[in-house]
């Protein structure tokens, strides 16, 4: 290592290489750092010429990432990671941190889950800022690049499946939280009641149904469609929508169906006229699952936020299992 080169070098433009590589738009990418776009374009000149590439090209949509910037950026993510653990102190106090953490999460998670955690956690470090945002197709992605700190998401629990707890992409750990089961909601006073007690609610009937379903991570289909597509079955999507709480109410202002997690759909039969039926066939199980990415395991910080939502999910979650 020439540390003489390497005293030469601004290790902020590290950090505006990675939002850059992130936004490949200088426009968006000075908003996000709070900089000027010709403050930005300045910085950019200078780490061409500090890296010897021109590390982005201009075309219509945007700045397009050097096969050199994408090689950096693949190694960003840690480099910065241990950057910034070199900036914290040895042990981490909660009743003094103003550290800010983020997570992404399912949104059935939020009713289901939040109220067990963020009180153990503001009431143990009341001057850290905790910034959520509803779990996508990117947030896994968010996890690894580090532009989040934790997801909250489901996972399936059938070894075959592609989101099982066992194929999470590289570098991203979890850790179950609680395991939950589908089940069916329908408006009180639904015609279906009469056959709930009988043999008449089956697979046949449920397929029968028309549905009402939840588009999850810009998919249409949940891993229950693929289970049943898998048997040559389809259930009739009637109405899909973005949230839960929409779908729960479509349920209960309709003759629709609405399949979902047991944990969400007790939530929903507090709030709207419903009730919930059980799945007339056997399905796998899922998990909520706790995810962050495994250069932070060592972080104090980090460490102490993991150990409070687990230990206060497990808490007060499980006697009620």
């Amino acid at each position: 290592m020439n540390l003489d080169n390497l005293a030469r070098i601004d290790l902020n433009l590290l950090v505006i290489l990675k939002v850059l590589l992130e936004e490949q738009s200088v426009t968006r990418a000075a908003s996000r750092l709070h900089i000027s776009q010709s403050a930005l374009s300045k910085s950019l000149n200078r780490l061409r010429d500090t890296l010897d590439d021109p590390l982005f090209q201009r075309t219509a949509h945007g700045l397009k990432p050097t096969a050199h910037a994408l090689n950096i950026g693949q190694k960003l993510p840690n480099i910065l990671q241990d950057l910034y653990q070199l900036t914290q102190p040895p042990t981490f106090n909660p009743a003094s941190s103003n550290r800010q953490f983020s997570f992404a999460m399912v949104e059935s998670a939020y009713e289901t889950l939040i109220p067990y955690f963020i009180g153990p956690l503001l009431n143990t470090a009341p001057n850290i800022k905790l910034d959520s945002y509803v779990w996508t197709e990117k947030s896994m992605h968010d996890l690894q690049q580090g532009q989040i700190d934790f997801g909250i998401s489901g996972r399936d629990l059938h070894p075959l499946s592609d989101s099982h707890t066992d194929r999470l992409p590289e570098g991203i750990a979890c850790q179950t939280l609680f395991t939950d089961t589908q089940v069916c909601l329908v408006r009180q006073d639904h015609p279906l009641m009469a056959a709930l007690n009988s043999p008449q609610w089956n697979l046949s009937l449920y397929l029968d149904m028309a549905h009402v379903q939840v588009r999850c991570e810009g998919s249409d289909w949940w891993a229950l469609d693929y289970f049943l597509a898998d048997r040559s079955h389809r259930r009739q999507i009637s109405t899909t929508v973005p949230d839960f709480y929409g779908a729960a109410s479509v349920c209960a202002h309709s003759d629709l169906i609405f399949t979902l997690p047991s944990s969400f759909a007790l939530h929903a039969c507090k709030l709207y006229p419903l009730k919930l039926l059980p799945l007339p066939f056997e399905f796998m199980p899922m998990a909520y699952v706790l995810l962050w990415h495994q250069r932070n395991d060592e972080d104090q910080g980090h460490k102490w936020m993991r150990d409070t939502i687990c230990q206060s999910v497990e808490k007060l979650i499980l006697p009620q299992s």
